[in-house]
């Protein structure tokens, strides 16, 4: 059976969860809201003409200055009714209030022309409160004397609860009597008081024939344009108001309202489908977009499946006149994408991690993956020492052809065929036992001794090996290891040399570290600051705490060599508080200049979760030398957490206090995603490695505008290192990150000269 995770991985478990997510949308009144928002697009793509059955008299601007009186008169109603039925009117319906008494002459004339009508005049009734604010409501019907040679027609309509008119009922009950509504009277359709139909607005408002009142009363209009036809009159002027809402076609005159519903029951009587078969129409779409396997395949599946749907829905209506909810289907599909797409970018970010991009092979970190369990065997590093020669003469093609074609002929030597490009230069894989090592590599020499066919021609590859036992320490200590003693060989003009760092270098290790504590009271250790430029004012807002030390013998000792070597050997700890301490000091300088500046830290992945570590900050924090807020402490996320539950706990503390909390050299390491879900980050800093080519390779692209869009979507700040020419820096501002870091937009450089830097604007050079 499948694992309720594999089940979610697969099609159906991802419309599954698409269907859950649809259904509970439709139920808390998101699909309302969608459906209300495609209204207008649906009826766009069905526009057509009235049926040209009904003709619209107008009480309109130039009747109303005409007649120069209101109530007007009835004898101009009397005239209008007299004329229309002379000229072979089928119906006449009007949308005017004959509740209330005129003049008795008028009264008398329009009754008498109702009386002449032989019943084929139509007089509205309605319900309306008794005052504003109250539920209660009265009905309201015409006089008794027009209602003895008239028929009785609704004209009530209820916007919804936005405003907008949607629908309109086929009839409704006034003093106890179902009446059919205007609509309904003039289409000749039946169907159940109260009960409602859509109105159909994708019928053209300005199809449907009209006649100024006035001309109609003085009978100055041509026949044709009434003989057979049903009528309906009110008002359109604007000063008359009744004015509604609708989609489509914005605020219109009620009595157009009333026309518009007449065509939709003229064209026949429209029938709601159920959502559950839009949602059963989507969901077989959605087990085809389930199975994407690209970004840009998905987002194509999703657009076209989306246009696909509606297009079903729509032409199911034009010919059948069902009309079925566009919204559950509409969500579904986008449903189904967004549950896909964590899926593709997790395997995406894994194909980005563990593979190096150039030649296809395996990187680091995945050889750090395959090979994290304490294992007696050997690993190898191959040098090819000649690469840098052959990328300048031959191209990036033909090097990675010819690195290609080095990794085909160590796989005769590797223990399981596995071979890791781990640098530019350097290739790794793992050996057997000791007494295997050194006839495996005598073979290998021998192999590598005859040139290699890249690019058409034949290369010699100038390589040595270093070879290191994988042991208690780890794979990535006998990495380090055989990488030196890879140096070694090529040192002394040998193929390959065994790791032999227990004896000289580790002497030299040991007695590195023993001066660190000198040297950080001595001042031989000291801070220099990279700054952060936000990308939305090219101001600098944060800096980077780098460390450094000038030994007095040694001179300049690199970061990347006394580091790692603080960390094994205990010492990390007074190094980082030193850091920390001198970059609040730094920090206070700038912040009493007027300088609001953050500055970020880099805490090592192993201490977050030592109390006595997470104390002394806490007590240096105590001291108020700088808000918690203006500090933001980077874990690297290329290394795991030690004790990842008290580490997690320790970070939320510091959270809670105001530190920011930052993902350094994120898409490196071994957790990526789960890191997101678990740590309580306020910055993402994408590693160099996928910035830096990130306007030149479609992949670093994919993967940084994917991570840009992921972080923002969790309200995380993006950094992006690495900058170091103008096309990264735009293609950056492209993506919408937040901040960049690089030697393009300054070098690490002294305290002292922050504030001279953050005194004039920074300079980025132009585009070429």
């Amino acid at each position: 059976m499948k694992s309720a995770a594999q089940s979610w991985k697969s099609p159906l478990g991802i419309v599954a969860v698409a269907i859950a997510l649809t259904v509970a949308a439709i139920v808390t009144g998101l699909g309302a809201t969608v459906e209300r928002l495609v209204e207008p697009a649906r009826f766009a793509m069905l526009r057509h003409d009235a049926s040209g059955q009904l003709l619209v008299v107008e009480m309109d601007a130039e009747s109303a200055a005409a007649i120069k009186r209101w109530p007007w008169p009835r004898e101009y109603y009397a005239s209008a009714v007299d004329h229309l039925l002379q000229e072979g009117a089928k119906s006449i319906v009007f949308d005017v209030d004959f509740s209330s008494s005129s003049t008795p002459g008028g009264d008398a004339a329009f009754a008498r022309s109702l009386a002449r009508s032989s019943g084929l005049v139509a007089l509205p009734t309605f319900a309306q409160r008794t005052r504003t604010g109250e539920l209660r409501s009265i009905d309201t019907l015409p006089l008794p004397l027009f209602r003895r040679n008239a028929a009785l027609a609704s004209v009530s309509i209820a916007p919804d609860d936005d405003g907008t008119v949607r629908q309109a009922p086929f009839g409704t009950i006034t003093a106890g009597t179902p009446r059919p509504s205007l609509s309904a009277f003039i289409a000749g359709r039946s169907g159940q008081a109260d009960s409602f139909f859509p109105i159909d607005y994708s019928i053209r408002p300005e199809s449907i024939p009209r006649l100024s009142f006035v001309t109609v009363s003085d009978g100055h209009f041509d026949p044709a344009l009434v003989r057979g036809r049903a009528v309906l009159i009110g008002a359109t002027a604007i000063e008359m108001g009744d004015r509604y809402a609708t989609p489509g076609w914005g605020v219109i005159p009620g009595v157009i309202v009333q026309a518009l519903a007449a065509e939709t029951l003229i064209e026949g009587t429209p029938v709601s489908g159920s959502w559950e078969v839009s949602i059963a129409v989507a969901a077989m779409l959605g087990l085809v977009l389930a199975r994407a396997r690209s970004a840009i395949g998905l987002a194509v599946a999703t657009t076209a499946f989306l246009l696909l749907f509606c297009a079903i829905v729509v032409g199911f209506q034009a010919f059948t006149q069902c009309s079925y909810p566009i919204a559950p289907g509409i969500l579904l599909i986008l449903f189904t994408a967004a549950t896909r797409a964590p899926r593709m970018i997790i395997e995406r970010f894994r194909t980005q991690r563990l593979v190096d991009e150039q030649t296809g092979l395996p990187n680091r970190p995945a050889m750090l993956e395959a090979y994290q369990a304490d294992q007696r065997h050997y690993v190898a590093i191959a040098g090819i020492h000649n690469l840098g020669s052959v990328a300048a003469v031959m191209g990036p093609s033909v090097t990675a052809e010819f690195v290609l074609r080095i990794a085909d002929r160590l796989r005769l030597a590797a223990n399981d065929g596995s071979v890791f490009r781990i640098g530019d230069n350097l290739l790794a894989f793992t050996l057997g036992t000791h007494d295997d090592v050194e006839d495996v590599l005598l073979g290998l020499r021998a192999v590598l001794l005859h040139p290699l066919e890249a690019g058409n021609r034949k290369i010699d590859a100038s390589i040595t090996v270093g070879v290191a036992l994988v042991g208690a320490a780890g794979i990535e200590v006998a990495l380090t290891n055989a990488l030196l003693a890879a140096e070694k060989a090529y040192a002394q003009g040998r193929f390959w040399m065994e790791d032999d760092t227990d004896l000289e270098d580790l002497a030299q290790s040991i007695s590195l570290m023993g001066e660190l504590d000198a040297a950080l009271s001595g001042g031989e250790v000291y801070v220099h600051y990279q700054p952060k430029m936000s990308l939305s004012d090219d101001s600098i807002i944060s800096v980077e705490a780098l460390v450094r030390w000038t030994h007095p013998q040694r001179g300049n000792i690199r970061p990347d060599i006394f580091i790692p070597l603080a960390e094994q050997t205990g010492r990390i700890t007074p190094l980082t508080l030193y850091v920390l301490e001198q970059t609040m000091q730094d920090l206070a300088i700038w912040r009493a200049a007027g300088h609001d500046l953050t500055a970020a830290v880099n805490i090592s992945a192993r201490l977050v979760a030592i109390p006595s570590f997470n104390q002394s900050v806490h007590a240096m924090l105590d001291r108020n030398i700088v808000p918690a807020t203006a500090l933001v402490f980077e874990v690297t996320e290329s290394a795991p957490l030690a004790n990842p539950e008290a580490a997690i706990k320790a970070l939320q503390y510091f959270r809670a206090r105001g530190v920011g909390i930052s993902m350094d050299d994120y898409g490196t390491g071994q957790s990526t995603l789960s890191y997101l879900r678990t740590l309580p980050l306020t910055e993402l800093k994408i590693d160099r490695s996928f910035v830096e080519n990130a306007h030149r390779s479609r992949a670093d692209a994919a993967m940084v505008r994917s991570t840009v869009e992921l972080a923002h979507e969790l309200g995380i700040k993006v950094v992006a290192e690495g900058i170091e020419d103008v096309g990264c820096l735009e293609f950056l501002r492209s993506v919408r990150c937040d901040v960049a870091q690089g030697y393009l937009i300054s070098r690490p450089i002294p305290a002292r000269d922050i504030a001279s830097l953050l005194s004039a604007p920074i300079h980025i050079p132009a585009a070429a």
